[in-house]
């Protein structure tokens, strides 16, 4: 079994940043795309930002240029990097890993999520 474990969700003001980081654990052998999703109050998940395991990423329209996505395939670890936050980027934000285990069948997995609160 695998697990993320998502971090770094806080309350900041607009304007300001913040880092999410998400590590995976367990038995696994590699990890193909990571991403981070985000969930606000009376809405659908949505897709933030992806990235595969070659370090391509991409975003939705609403974060480009704010936010900044990255991953290390030694530490199996995928952060988000949020800054100019706006209080539409209120939601819970959940990490998104594609993971093969040893017999490399591949499985989708997602964390338990994080709260991220930004104040007018």
């Amino acid at each position: 079994q695998v697990q993320l474990a998502e971090s770094g969700g806080a309350l900041v003001q607009a304007g300001g940043s913040l880092r999410l980081s998400c590590a995976a654990s367990g038995r696994l052998l590699y990890i193909n795309d990571m991403g981070w999703y985000r969930q606000a109050q009376g809405k659908q998940r949505e897709l933030v930002a992806l990235i595969a395991r070659s370090g391509s990423a991409n975003y939705a329209d609403s974060v480009k240029g704010r936010f900044i996505i990255s991953r290390d395939n030694a530490k199996n670890t995928v952060s988000l990097q949020m800054n100019s936050l706006k209080s539409d980027d209120t939601a819970v934000y959940y990490c998104n890993a594609d993971v093969a285990d040893y017999t490399r069948s591949l499985a989708n997995y997602w964390g338990q999520g994080t709260q991220v609160t930004v104040s007018p």
